[in-house]
């Protein structure tokens, strides 16, 4: 039996299921002219592009993006393991298919243990799968291993940092890590930007422990904190020294609306 294919989840619905329309969206969002720089880490939001395409659009516009990458996302569905890592097949998208890094799944594997292989958390789940077209345009022989972390535990996340870390040490290439994750959600838009502003300013001093507890005690809705802090653990480890916030906007810059708000950042780690 050859390997498995994931198909896509949100093909037209949070992009355009048609594969040039796609692309020219894609390439609307980014910046050809952007200086790009080498990273270790970034945070992407993962909403509907109409509402964060943008700001997805700037990260990737200033990435090195490297033919690895290690994608975390929340898990939204809440199917399958609350650690749940995909080790071989492809994702498909419109714009074809992005193999799994076998090899570099394997490492990740043999250094965090409480990692389970298993598609069925990824299966339906949105925030990997957005930021993929992006990669495919900007990298199109980009390779990747998706990560869906379903556990708030500031003990796992940390570890899954670090084995991240040591996985990627003994890689020749360079591995970039992206957290998938938007900001606070639906509350109004003054008050999601007080939120967001704190949580940044722990990603950007490069604060993961800072972030657990800033997201915890000011109980900001930032979907992704648990793979920011696993990401922000491992760049920490491989060096990391600055953190840009390339981009921010909430969703109520597209829609007008700021009753109910949901908030994006795009940062980079290097």
């Amino acid at each position: 039996m050859g390997a498995s294919v994931r198909e896509p989840a949100v093909a037209g619905r949070f992009y355009p299921a048609n594969p040039e329309r796609l692309r020219a969206d894609i390439e609307s969002y980014l910046s050809p002219s952007q200086e790009k720089v080498h990273a270790i880490g970034c945070v992407a939001p993962h909403a509907g592009y109409m509402y964060s395409g943008q700001v997805a659009g700037a990260v990737f516009s200033r990435l090195e993006i490297p033919r690895h990458c290690v994608i975390l996302c929340p898990n939204h569905t809440g199917r399958g393991h609350p650690l749940a890592m995909m080790k071989e097949g492809a994702w498909r998208t419109p714009l074809g298919e992005v193999p799994i890094d076998s090899e570099l799944a394997e490492d990740l594997l043999q250094e965090f243990p409480a990692l389970s292989e298993d598609s069925a958390a990824h299966r339906y789940e949105h925030a990997i799968e957005v930021e993929l077209p992006f990669l495919q345009v900007r990298r199109p022989d980009v390779k990747f291993v998706p990560v869906a972390i379903g556990t708030g535990q500031l003990v796992l996340l940390e570890h899954l940092g670090i084995a991240l870390a040591e996985a990627i040490t003994k890689r020749k290439e360079p591995v970039l890590i992206i957290a998938s994750s938007d900001m606070n959600h639906y509350e109004d838009d003054a008050t999601t930007r007080v939120k967001d502003r704190k949580a940044i300013e722990k990603i950007l001093a490069l604060d993961a422990p800072g972030l657990y507890e800033t997201v915890i005690n000011e109980s900001i809705s930032m979907c992704g904190f648990g793979p920011a802090v696993a990401m922000l653990t491992a760049a920490r480890r491989l060096g990391a020294e600055k953190a840009e916030l390339v981009q921010y906007a909430t969703s109520g810059d597209t829609s007008g609306d700021r009753n109910v708000a949901v908030g994006y950042a795009g940062i980079v780690i290097r």
